[in-house]
């Protein structure tokens, strides 16, 4: 199957949601979004055949390929964004808002723009996908997020200013390449002939493009208030995909072109990594908004990814992967649950809630679920990831799975004090309704996943580890 296939329908989508109308839109962008998901198993499944690619002349003069290909580490993220996609416009259609066809053709272009760079081989074409992911999430954030136009407009262009900014780093470091190799093509870059200096700043340039948009501490100030002004899918979008999109990156570009300065810079990425882990714990202890709470939440476990993925060991990578895909499906359930108290509270403050478990049997127990998981218990997806990322960091040193150990003790904690007060305790707002049957289908199918993969993460662990073999051999060469 040729993989443009994927893109084609996503964009087709997008095109054909906003020219549906109003009435249509969420309709016809949930059918552009189931149809990409079954695609997207059909190609895991020829993947596990033949495996695929797909690769035309775009530009001349610099040569410049449109150039695609999936291998396990990349098909694992177009299939989470390609199952992620229905579940997240899922939990928007019970939900009227205004430009319904610009909203839903937004986000299906957003799909579009995350799965090229997934997919993309050639690093121009890689970067261009990379840019374009940012425009419709700046344009989600301002027409469609909480607050004032002016505090959605200023949020929206901080981040966009913040990651364009970052990526132009990235940019130079691609044409730098290109003038070393005469090629953008993925494995002409990794064969680079590049000295140690070099070296470091191509790492420097891709670690500051990826570190915002992860975001590993102290590129994180943006985070908090754009999740906090995006709507649900806007959250979404970003906490569950966008972030993974540049985890993968670095999995893929950064480490096997950079490999010396990868091993160098080592210790300082971890340390990042790990305080981010353990700072995003403790803040989030402090927020009495709901959205910013998970927000502080979501950067303490991406660090946690992060830090993997820095160990430069197979099980390092292997539990990153898993975290990853765990963490998008988690974070999907966290969010929603916030949504879902605000829809019936009319409130983000953790101090105005309380009272639900008496009036909402089901919710109680959905939401119960997603705080489990997300605290990493026994048989939870979250677990497999955190339990091998810690033992990859132990095979670097002992005292950095003691460090991002706490991060758990301290995640429990502040998670289940915070479900103590929103869901126990005395009503103090109006009644809470239970869940209605869309509602309850997005839980039902997060906890499947969450809980399927717990006990059993060995598909994702055989698709991932070939790809992931021949990453660390480029950056042990």
């Amino acid at each position: 199957m040729n993989i443009a296939i994927i893109l084609i329908i996503l964009l087709v989508g997008a095109i054909l949601t906003y020219l549906s109308g109003n009435r249509w839109a969420p309709k016809v962008a949930m059918l552009f979004a189931i149809i990409t998901a079954i695609f997207s198993i059909a190609l895991l499944l020829e993947y596990h055949n033949t495996g695929t690619s797909f690769s035309v002349q775009w530009i001349n003069n610099p040569s410049v390929m449109f150039s695609l290909k999936a291998d396990g580490l990349s098909l694992i993220m177009v299939l989470l964004t390609s199952v992620l996609l229905p579940i997240i416009l899922l939990t928007a259609v019970s939900h009227t808002v205004p430009y319904e066809k610009l909203l839903y053709s937004l986000i299906l272009f957003m799909a579009f723009a995350m799965t090229g760079v997934f997919l993309s081989s050639d690093a121009l074409l890689y970067y261009v996908f990379w840019e374009l992911s940012l425009i419709p999430i700046y344009f989600i954030v301002v027409l469609w997020g909480n607050g004032s136009m002016s505090k959605r407009r200023r949020s929206a262009l901080t981040f966009f200013i913040y990651t364009f900014a970052g990526s132009l780093f990235m940019l130079g470091a691609i044409i730098y390449l290109y003038t070393k190799t005469g090629s953008f093509q993925l494995y002409d870059l990794y064969n680079a002939n590049l000295s140690d200096t070099e070296q470091l700043w191509i790492f420097l340039a891709f670690f500051f493009a990826y570190a915002i948009k992860i975001p590993i501490f102290p590129f994180h100030t943006w985070q908090a208030n754009v999740y906090q002004k995006a709507p649900l899918v806007g959250t979404l979008l970003l906490g569950a995909l966008m972030s993974k999109m540049a985890l993968y990156s670095a999995l893929r570009w950064q480490l096997p072109i950079a490999p010396h300065a990868a091993h160098s810079m080592q210790t300082v990425v971890l340390t990042l990594s790990i305080i981010g882990v353990i700072y995003g714990s403790i803040v989030a202890l402090k927020q009495d908004n709901l959205k910013r709470f998970f927000a502080y939440a979501s950067l303490a476990h991406v660090g946690f990814i992060a830090a993997g993925i820095y160990a430069l060991t197979l099980d390092g990578l292997q539990g990153a992967v898993l975290l990853m895909v765990a963490h998008g499906f988690g974070i999907v359930g966290l969010f929603f649950g916030s949504e879902v108290i605000y829809r019936r509270f009319n409130t983000p403050l953790i101090s105005q809630m309380g009272g639900i478990k008496g009036q909402a049997p089901k919710f109680t127990i959905a939401f119960f679920l997603m705080i489990m998981a997300s605290i990493t218990i026994p048989l939870s997806f979250n677990f497999v990831g955190e339990l091998t990322i810690m033992y990859g960091l132990y095979q670097v040193s002992i005292w950095y799975t003691i460090l991002i150990g706490t991060s758990m003790f301290l995640g429990a904690f502040f998670m289940l004090h915070m479900y103590q007060l929103v869901m126990l305790g005395e009503v103090r707002k109006k009644p809470f309704a239970d869940l209605t049957v869309n509602e309850g289908i997005v839980f039902i199918l997060l906890t499947a996943v969450l809980l399927f993969f717990g006990l059993y993460s060995k598909p994702i662990v055989d698709l991932a580890s070939p790809s992931l073999q021949e990453i660390l051999m480029y950056v042990n060469r």
